[in-house]
């Protein structure tokens, strides 16, 4: 709750080390920061994974201190983050910072002993796209339980997407901020300068969100070519949740959608060809260049389409790969570990965590994806 505007976030109504408040939210996957680029596809993920599955989530309890109340837990969850990225934008001027950070990372060192000082840094039209889809969606997914939450994410969505085109390639280039800028932040860059695709999906959750032809227009406008999201590629976050709201198409997108659900489909019948070619029946294993840096989240998302496409076609070999790729990250893999913590006969115990490596004498925290 005592965050300094780094010199590179200044303006005239918050100059330089004025004293801002964000509380909550969530550290990033290995750190103790909190970055909105990254944090959208996360937000979109578990906000899409309830409407998907809104039965299934009412019902579920984790046992977390608001789990009496009357939002489902998963909401709950989201909306400890949401309050955050709220605080994460400026409300002079709509924009949002590209991230709450200490200069550098913190030691391997347990939450409470990391106590360098913390900076809103620059705002970019990443940072303000992000927002801006994950505000709309979430004034859609909140508005059965408050009209005036609702109504605050939307009118946070809509100034965002504002100061986003006023400023339409503000990127982030931590290189050359710390030029210009003391002191030098050395945290996680995501440094996406590829705004399309941001773009996108901010005006199709917005589209759904206000009804807007204006928004519709910048969604019809782009081309559809697939590409499994990550977080710097949302592109079809935007497409997932149209597809998933076909009564909220205006007249005539009949022949759009199918457009869109031609690319979803072909592109899930590729993967699953190649998965096929595989003893595990997934496809990551068919290509190693899938195994980057957080490549249990390319896994996830492969999964995710595979349901996107049983959900179109009706097809259940998609689904049967969706359970393969479940089955890949709970143990059926090379390595036979479960890729979560504390689930399985052999689960992970040294994962990139600061959590984790700040008590080395006990089991991880259960539940994280490594």
């Amino acid at each position: 709750d005592k965050v300094l505007i780094h010199p590179s976030a200044a303006s005239d109504t918050r100059p330089e080390n004025t004293v801002v408040s964000a509380p909550k939210g969530w550290y990033d996957a290995g750190d103790y920061n909190k970055y909105v680029v990254n944090s959208g596809i996360t937000m979109g993920t578990l906000m899409s994974a309830y409407e998907r599955f809104p039965e299934y989530f009412v019902a579920q309890s984790l046992n977390i201190p608001e789990s009496d109340n009357t939002l489902p837990d998963i909401l709950d969850e989201v909306r400890y983050n949401l309050e955050w990225l709220a605080a994460m934008q400026d409300p002079s001027d709509g924009g949002v910072y590209h991230k709450l950070t200490t200069a550098g990372f913190e030691g391997m060192v347990a939450a409470h002993k990391a106590t360098q000082p913390r900076y809103m840094v620059q705002k970019t039209t990443a940072a303000a796209l992000d927002f801006a889809a994950v505000m709309a969606q979430a004034a859609r997914v909140y508005a059965p339980y408050s009209e005036e939450e609702s109504r605050k994410h939307r009118e946070a969505a809509i100034g965002a997407w504002q100061w986003a085109e006023q400023h339409p390639a503000v990127t982030y280039r931590q290189d050359v901020l710390n030029e210009t800028f003391d002191p030098d932040v050395t945290t996680g860059a995501y440094g996406d300068e590829q705004l399309d695709d941001e773009r996108l999906w901010a005006a199709a959750e917005l589209y759904l969100a206000t009804g807007d032809k204006y928004f519709w227009s910048v969604v019809a406008a782009a081309t559809p070519a697939y590409s499994l999201p990550n977080w710097a590629d949302v592109r079809w976050l935007g497409y997932y949740s149209l597809l998933a709201h076909k009564d909220k198409m205006p007249p005539g997108s009949g022949t759009w959608r199918s457009t869109i659900e031609k690319q979803l489909i072909a592109a899930a019948r590729e993967l699953r060809s190649d998965g096929e070619q595989s003893a595990y029946r997934v496809p990551m294993v068919s290509d190693p260049g899938l195994f980057v840096w957080g490549s249990n989240a390319v896994a996830a998302n492969q999964g995710i389409l595979f349901l996107e496409a049983f959900r179109i076609t009706g097809d259940s070999s998609f689904l049967r790969s969706a359970e393969a790729t479940r089955d890949y990250l709970l143990g059926r893999n090379a390595t036979g570990f479960s890729y979560v913590t504390g689930f399985g006969r052999k689960t992970p115990r040294h994962p990139h965590h600061r959590l984790a490596a700040a008590r080395p004498d006990l089991p991880p925290l259960p539940g994280f994806l490594v």
